[in-house]
């Protein structure tokens, strides 16, 4: 009996143990996401943020760079839609008409110019 009363003793004490081991193996798994949010999930969701404040903000006289590499200045500004000045031959611009998620950065005034 009195090794009964042992084992039960021994077996009540370990079974919290137990619940305190699991939680010590989900820490890795729970660090690896916290350092995943911290050094990928975060910085993109900031440089989207960047970005779509850019495009919301284009403005006619703008100098922008485009995903394709174009350098051009805003004519035009519509809610989807920009018009770019890409180069200006004789008399008449040649312009483009682009989606304004196409602009990559807006260069400082005058950039064109010093081109």
């Amino acid at each position: 009996m009195a090794v009964l009363d042992t084992l039960t003793h021994i077996t009540a004490q370990a079974a919290p143990a137990g619940g305190e081991n699991a939680l010590m193996g989900m820490l890795p798994i729970i660090l690896m996401f916290v350092i995943l949010y911290f050094l990928m999930i975060r910085p993109q969701m900031k440089r989207q943020k960047e970005h779509r404040n850019l495009v919301a903000n284009l403005a006619k006289g703008d100098e922008v760079i485009t995903n394709g590499g174009l350098l051009g200045k805003v004519t035009k500004v519509s809610d989807n839609y920009i018009t770019v000045e890409i180069s200006n031959m004789g008399d008449k611009p040649i312009e483009s008409i682009l989606q304004r998620n196409a602009v990559t950065s807006v260069l400082p005034k005058g950039t064109i110019k010093a081109l």
